[in-house]
């Protein structure tokens, strides 16, 4: 489901800088259409036009559920995955999530394009994770 995976993700992992873990805090954090996903964004304060704190979002995202990473050598790779993320009784408009492993430095992991704005209006504001996984690595 990702649409694009950072390039400093890809580097820290190669290089062995990074040991992504299911143990790690791993964020979901919300973006307008006003912000322009760009491979080279390294950390969090490399992000713009994060959705604005109210109507039940808070600064950050919400923390990824029940984290896990898999190896799957019948299709040759690797995926992260979580359960769907929430935000409950919400009023939330946004056109991109952003993968942020908070634990290693709030490296940025991947970003996800809704290819149009979702929104909430005091209901659930659901990201349902595509069953093959949030982000993989073949």
């Amino acid at each position: 489901m990702a649409s694009g995976i950072y390039n400093r993700f890809k580097y820290d992992v190669m290089v062995g800088n990074l040991a992504l873990n299911a143990s790690d805090t791993i964020n979901v954090q919300l973006h307008t259409s006003t912000y322009t996903p760009d491979a080279d964004h390294n950390v969090i304060g490399d992000l713009t036009n994060e959705v604005a704190a109210a109507g039940g979002y808070s600064t950050g995202g919400a923390a990824l559920g029940s984290p896990t990473i898999t190896e799957d050598d019948a299709n040759d790779v690797a995926f992260l995955d979580g359960v769907d993320t929430t935000w409950s009784t919400s009023t939330i408009t946004a056109r991109y999530a952003v993968i942020i492993d908070v634990t290693n430095t709030n490296s940025l992991i991947a970003w996800i394009d809704f290819t149009e704005d979702k929104s909430s209006s005091g209901g659930d504001f659901t990201i349902q994770w595509d069953a093959t996984g949030i982000v993989e690595i073949a």
